[in-house]
């Protein structure tokens, strides 16, 4: 529907300036479920809403572990998502192999950012359909960067992509100047507040749709560590399913709301009330003419 004369390829410039090709896979990326990232001097967290395509499917997961101090979160294209976080670990690796040290964070988003650039400038290649908020932490300490189809990479405090993402940048840039002194626990509840702001009114967060990613040292009154030898270590670690029932406890605690989350409707009809009434209809139309409606007194004429 968008198409004209000058979007045949991912090499002709518009009189206005414009690759189309390109416009069309960033709006592939707003067209993707909502991504956070936060970061302050200890800890970077990505949150990430999830979608499921049906009742009958699983949710989809939104965040890859690339090495034991990065990782992503992705808007847009899941596939094109696998290839270049696919990319990023074989860059890791090389790393680790060569040097026998992690590879920078800002090095290896570069290389994406390269990667993805040469997409839009060779005849015959497509523009990655997919955007990334990375999280690291190296020698000069946790970062965020957020890398888009058109090969760029800028690194922020806080960020959001997705669908319905300026809702949470409004929040973010409202509160961004307590991110670099908050806490963990802080820092979460801040990024759990702008995913919410990315939901229609009538959603809410649940355990099945959010998930959340830290680095940073860990927190044991938030965090299992039991279950996690990668938060116990401070390493990139994932929370999602029960994982996040204490964090998402914990703020809806901060909120002043019912921790157990929103409570179903009391009037809302039961099932066994709903067959009840549908088999009185029943009954009743299949009286015959002038007997009483189902559920009616009778009495007895002697």
């Amino acid at each position: 529907m968008f198409r004209n004369s000058y979007d045949s390829d991912n090499t002709t410039f518009s009189p206005q300036g414009k690759l189309f090709q390109v416009e069309y896979a960033l709006e592939a990326v707003k067209q993707g479920s909502a991504a956070i990232g936060l970061r302050s001097k200890t800890h970077a967290v990505l949150l990430t809403l999830k979608r499921s395509t049906g009742e009958l499917a699983t949710y989809q997961k939104k965040l890859i572990r690339i090495d034991d101090h990065v990782g992503v979160a992705i808007a847009g294209l899941t596939s094109d998502a696998r290839v270049l976080s696919n990319f990023m670990r074989q860059q890791a690796m090389r790393s680790r192999m060569t040097y026998g040290r992690a590879i920078p964070v800002g090095r290896i988003v570069q290389s994406i950012a390269d990667r993805a650039q040469t997409n839009t400038q060779e005849y015959g290649k497509r523009p990655y359909g997919v955007g990334f908020l990375v999280i690291g932490q190296d020698e000069t300490g946790p970062h965020l960067y957020e890398f888009s189809p058109s090969g760029t990479a800028f690194e922020y405090y806080a960020h959001s992509i997705g669908a319905r993402s300026q809702s949470a940048k409004t929040y973010l840039e409202t509160n961004f100047a307590s991110f670099e002194n908050a806490t963990l626990a802080e820092l979460i509840n801040h990024g759990l507040s702008a995913l919410h702001d990315t939901l229609q009114q009538d959603k809410h967060l649940s355990l099945a749709n959010t998930s959340i990613a830290i680095i940073g040292p860990s927190d044991g009154e938030i965090e299992d560590l039991n279950h996690s030898s990668a938060a116990k270590r401070g390493n990139f670690r994932v929370w999602e399913n029960d994982g996040v029932n204490n964090l998402l406890r914990a703020w809806r605690r901060s909120r002043g709301e019912n921790e157990d989350g929103p409570q179903e409707e009391e009037d809302k009809p039961k099932p066994e009330a709903e067959a009840e009434t549908a088999q009185s209809a029943e009954g009743s139309e299949q009286a015959p003419p002038g007997a009483p409606a189902a559920g009616e007194d009778v009495t007895m004429e002697e």
